[in-house]
């Protein structure tokens, strides 16, 4: 298993306890920013990790920003991926569980890093249900082609 790592400045803080967590599990990982030179804007990082995951690149991805949230929301415009911003582990768990997340978003002003190596551990040891919820992520990609649920 491959995960994508990506971070804007406000979410650097959490990078490397992320990257201690995913190798402690065994989990490989690529980064894709910030480095040096890169622009601050947290989008870049979050369409960089997405592509890499729906591209197959990558197995899931992790990205981190202030709260989480505005790297989450551009990630989720990636068709096919389903990012969570998480600040606590059942939360994480049952992004996982119940809507087949394939991305966690942290937020390094909203969390310490060892609550995010919780989170993230959880988030990594959690299955997808399947079942009912099947047909629920099922739709999110009617969703994303404009399709009618109803």
């Amino acid at each position: 298993m491959k995960f994508a790592i990506a971070c804007d400045p406000a979410g650097e803080v959490l990078k490397q306890p992320v990257k201690d967590i995913l190798t402690e599990l065994g989990i490989e990982y690529e980064d894709f920013g910030m480095n040096e030179g890169d622009p601050r804007d947290y989008p870049v990082f979050a369409v960089r990790a997405a592509n890499a995951v729906v591209r197959g690149e990558c197995d899931r991805g992790i990205i981190l920003c202030g709260t989480g949230v505005g790297i989450s929301i551009a990630a989720n415009k990636v068709r096919g991926i389903r990012c969570c911003c998480c600040s606590d582990c059942y939360s994480a768990k049952m992004s996982r569980a119940h809507n087949d997340a394939n991305m966690l978003a942290l937020g390094g002003r909203v969390i310490a890093p060892e609550l995010a190596k919780m989170i993230v551990e959880t988030w990594v040891k959690a299955g997808f249900e399947g079942g009912r919820h099947q047909r629920r992520v099922d739709m999110f990609a009617l969703i994303e082609d404009g399709k009618p649920l109803e």
